[in-house]
């Protein structure tokens, strides 16, 4: 998506984006809608007007990342699979998106109803593809053990888990790395192995190297 000048932008989605910058250094509660108002160079009375209240501003910056995101995953291929698309829209919107990532780990790591909603989001889309592998590469005889499948009641949470955590865990993680970890060629290497551990397990064979989920 091309940049585009807070001067050149209304004053709804200047207050917008100013919101998400500040919510995604500083974190919701922590952030004053005159905070919002100042950095976007506007009146504050603009907040009330546009958006109602502080919730409704949340709001609005929320379905603008929804947005983001749904406008990548229109994009990829129809019989493309949710987690590679999701993989490959996560790693076009937020890969060199500093602000997007912070706002994201923000919301995710906060104790709110907001919060628990989105991860909820999340994990339904996880579900629905955990299904969709069990289908592709489950087994009848394969009743327990090193190979068996996902776990029913984990596999989805274990999913995510692998998705979100470097982005979740970017601070501390970065310094043990040798390049940016939202560089390319970084994202790359990240889901290829993603993609591995997803269908196949550290020591079982859960698929075949060629077949790829994303993440």
């Amino acid at each position: 998506m091309t940049s585009v000048a807070k001067s050149d932008l209304t004053g709804r989605a200047r207050l917008r984006a100013a919101a998400l910058e500040l919510f995604a250094e500083k974190g919701f509660e922590a952030t004053s809608t005159r905070a919002v108002a100042a950095r976007a160079g506007l009146s504050p009375a603009l907040v009330t007007r546009h958006f109602g209240s502080k919730q409704g501003l949340r709001e609005g910056v929320d379905a603008y990342v929804l947005e983001r995101i749904t406008e990548q995953l229109r994009q990829r291929a129809p019989e493309a699979d949710l987690m590679a698309s999701l993989g490959s829209a996560s790693a076009s919107v937020f890969g060199a998106d500093p602000v997007l990532r912070g706002y994201l780990r923000h919301v995710l790591l906060e104790d709110s109803e907001a919060s628990a909603a989105l991860f909820g989001r999340l994990l339904a889309g996880a579900r629905a593809e955990v299904r969709r592998l069990s289908e592709t590469y489950g087994s009848a005889d394969r009743p327990g053990g090193v190979g068996a499948g996902p776990d029913p009641e984990w596999a989805s949470f274990q999913m995510l888990c692998i998705v979100l955590g470097p982005l979740l865990l970017e601070k501390v993680m970065q310094p043990h790395l040798r390049g940016p970890m939202f560089a390319p060629d970084v994202l790359a290497a990240r889901s290829a192995a993603n993609q591995r551990l997803l269908l196949r397990g550290y020591y079982g064979d859960y698929g075949h190297p060629e077949d790829e989920v994303g993440g």
